[in-house]
């Protein structure tokens, strides 16, 4: 069998993307820190023994992944840390080729979310609790359209988990929230009382953030994930439909 093994062959990596390596390295183990400058493209392409060209090629690479950036009025990099829907946004991408359905963001969210909503009741701020009372109150009040409807709802779902301020729950958070709009959005408008029970469950859910009552916070963000299934089911929606992505033609 030996004469019939095959091996793959070995990969010859570009220049630009071991710099980018090696700058990660260092972003990640905190020798470089949030707000660092980074030295000019000569002088990193000098360090590094490679042409100009090869590290503007890397630094493009870190910048479209949020890890640097500008300061306005410098031409200096900086290290930066990346927003979380820019993380998450390829870890929905990843769920949406894994054929990611509506069950399963459904079951994902019914998971995640009560956890989220009690530790959001013990540890919120005087602002977080503004700002969800803000979101709810808009949302029980206007009557905008689908998408606009489902750009508060995922709104508040955010700021319940900024409320627990932990950067773990919130980015765990994030991707799902990125694909609840699509199943949200193919629903509300078609179920005559979506409206009101998620304005009513953003509203109870308030109260309980504002009495700090984490088991009702649990409770009624419970109840209104199951809603959400039941939504669907009323809409004729599919459960089992794949997730699609809505596309920003803007």
């Amino acid at each position: 069998m030996a004469d019939m093994l095959e091996f793959e062959q070995i990969r010859l990596e570009p220049a630009y993307r071991k710099v980018a390596d090696a700058l990660i390295g260092r972003i990640v183990d905190r020798t470089l820190r949030v707000g660092d400058r980074l030295p000019g493209e000569v002088e990193l392409a000098r360090q590094f023994g490679v042409n100009r060209s090869t590290v503007r090629e890397a630094m493009r690479e870190l910048e479209s992944g949020g890890l640097i950036g500008r300061r306005r009025g410098s031409k200096r990099m900086v290290i930066t840390r990346p927003g979380r829907e820019l993380v998450a946004g390829g870890v929905s991408r990843a769920l949406v080729l894994h054929d990611v359905a509506f069950v399963d963001v459904w079951e994902a969210l019914s998971v995640l979310e009560p956890p989220i909503a009690a530790a959001a009741a013990a540890r919120r701020a005087a602002v977080d609790l503004e700002e969800l009372q803000g979101i709810a109150s808009d949302f029980a009040a206007d009557n905008a359209r689908a998408t606009h409807a489902v750009a508060q709802v995922a709104a508040f779902f955010r700021v319940v988990g900024e409320a627990t301020h932990n950067p773990a729950l919130m980015l765990a958070q994030e991707p799902l929230l990125q694909l609840l709009g699509p199943s949200l959005a193919a629903m509300i408008d078609q179920v005559p009382q979506a409206r009101a029970r998620i304005a009513t469950a953003q509203q109870r859910l308030c109260e309980a953030f504002a009495a700090r009552d984490a088991e009702t916070a649990r409770s009624w963000m419970a109840k209104h994930i199951r809603d959400f299934r039941r939504g669907y089911e009323l809409a004729g929606i599919n459960m089992l439909r794949r997730v699609v992505p809505a596309r920003d033609d803007g």
